[in-house]
């Protein structure tokens, strides 16, 4: 899974922190809970704020 696997990364979340509401997120709580998911593997200098914000704004929708 890499940074642009926003679904795959959002269906992972959704699982492993199901109570969360995501819009209460801090991004860098968001970017420590995406690398710590089984099958992330992507460089973490390659994540930035638009990256954060379409996973949290995805996982809002899904929510």
């Amino acid at each position: 899974m890499r940074w642009t696997d926003t679904y795959e990364i959002v269906e992972a979340l959704l699982e492993a922190h199901p109570d969360v509401d995501p819009a209460q997120v801090r991004f860098t709580d968001l970017r420590d809970w995406v690398m710590a998911l089984p099958g992330f593997d992507d460089d973490p200098a390659r994540c930035g704020e638009r990256i954060l914000e379409a996973i949290q704004m995805t996982w809002i929708d899904e929510k």
